[in-house]
């Protein structure tokens, strides 16, 4: 079966550019991987630098796994993109309610700092995005669709 038949069979179920539930699944495991490593990073007294460092670099893995997974399961033929958004959306998310918290705690937001991190996430977006693509390139499933009766 060619691309272009499979990607005909997809269009048929999934019509759109979009995957919700990969998106979905590939967010849902970056918070939950993510965001407490970055709650913890920012409570770190600021004289541990080097510990800061591995929490933060342990919450892009992360968004590395979350994109990852999001690009995994897709069914639109499109993993970049999809990894790009579960990372940028879960980061944009979670900051914004890390945002809030700040203002309202009456604290300053380093905005050069929510912007570089941003560009950060978006490498995570797509090095899992890559990551996705190559396991589907390689035949790789995931265990809902390993089987006929499956997804």
């Amino acid at each position: 079966m060619s691309d272009e038949e499979r990607l005909a069979k997809i269009d048929a179920v999934l019509p759109g550019r979009w995957d919700p539930p990969a998106i979905r699944a590939g967010a849902i495991i970056s918070l939950v991987l993510a965001v407490p490593l970055t709650v913890i990073a920012a409570i770190v007294d600021s004289d541990e630098a080097g510990v800061q460092a591995a929490f933060f670099f342990a919450a892009f893995g992360g968004f590395v796994i979350g994109a990852g997974c999001a690009a995994w399961i897709q069914r639109c033929g499109t993993p970049l993109s999809h990894g790009l958004l579960t990372a940028t959306g879960t980061y944009a998310a979670a900051q914004a309610v890390f945002i809030v918290i700040q203002l309202i705690a009456g604290g300053d937001v380093n905005w050069f700092g929510v912007f570089f991190t941003l560009t950060l996430v978006l490498g995570a977006g797509l090095v899992g995005g890559f990551l996705g693509s190559r396991l589907q390139s390689k035949g790789i499933r995931p265990s809902s669709r390993a089987h006929p009766g499956g997804m």
